[in-house]
This record gives structure tokens, C-alpha cells and sequence, in this order.
């Protein structure tokens, strides 16, 4: 049986843990943080098969995260939210793609019937 593993990075806890929510239904398990350094470091360990990544996050953001993913040669499945300007996650999206990652975007606020559509 596929061991299905999310990482959820979001500066907003309260985002993280409704996506750890729906995902946990959905039957994945879950790893959840609001730092983009605890990401990277929870990243191998976890092994995560699917990552959902804030874009506008102090520090590191969802961009630069992507592009880790890309430097590490990593094939997870990546989905990009933001509340802000959506060019943001568009341009993580093209990056994404361009580098051969399977990147898509969900706008937030996303319903949990999209989420969960998403993930599914």
C-alpha cells in the first residue's frame, strides 16, 4: 500500500492545521509547520510524497522553497497557496513546471471541497 505523506508549510497556523484536517481524512499523514528552515529540515526525514507551501512567508518563501525542491532533485507533488497577489504562486507554478516539478496552484481562501479535490 502507498504510504501517503503531506508536509504543510504556512506561516498561519490556523491554515496548516485545516489542511492537516482534510488531509488526515483523506487518509495521509500529516507534518505541519510555520517555518520554511523546519520545513527543510522535517523534509527528509518525513519523505513526504505531497507538499503544500505558502508563497508570502518571512524568511524563505514558497518560491525559494520550490526551488530547493528542484535543487534536490526531489518529484513531489507540490501545490502553492496564497492570499496575495496570485502572480506570486504563478510564478512558483512556472518555475515548478520549467524545472520538471509537478506544481499546482490553489488560491487561497480555498473551500475544504477544493482542498480535499486537490489532495484526492
Amino acid at each position: 500500500m502507498d504510504v501517503r505523506r503531506l508536509l504543510v508549510v504556512d506561516d498561519r497556523p490556523e491554515m496548516g492545521e485545516m489542511v492537516r484536517r482534510v488531509a488526515s481524512g483523506l487518509g495521509y499523514d500529516v507534518q505541519v509547520t510555520t517555518h520554511a528552515n523546519e520545513f527543510m529540515e522535517i523534509f527528509d526525514v518525513f519523505d513526504p510524497s505531497v507538499v503544500v507551501l505558502d508563497i508570502v512567508m518571512p524568511d524563505i518563501d514558497g518560491i525559494e522553497l520550490v526551488k530547493w525542491l528542484y535543487e534536490r532533485g526531489s518529484r513531489v507533488r507540490v501545490f502553492v497557496t496564497t492570499a496575495f497577489n496570485p502572480r506570486y504562486a504563478e510564478m512558483a507554478e512556472t518555475l515548478g513546471e520549467a524545472k520538471g516539478l509537478d506544481v499546482s496552484l490553489i488560491k487561497k481562501p480555498f473551500r475544504v471541497a477544493e482542498l480535499r479535490e486537490a489532495l484526492a
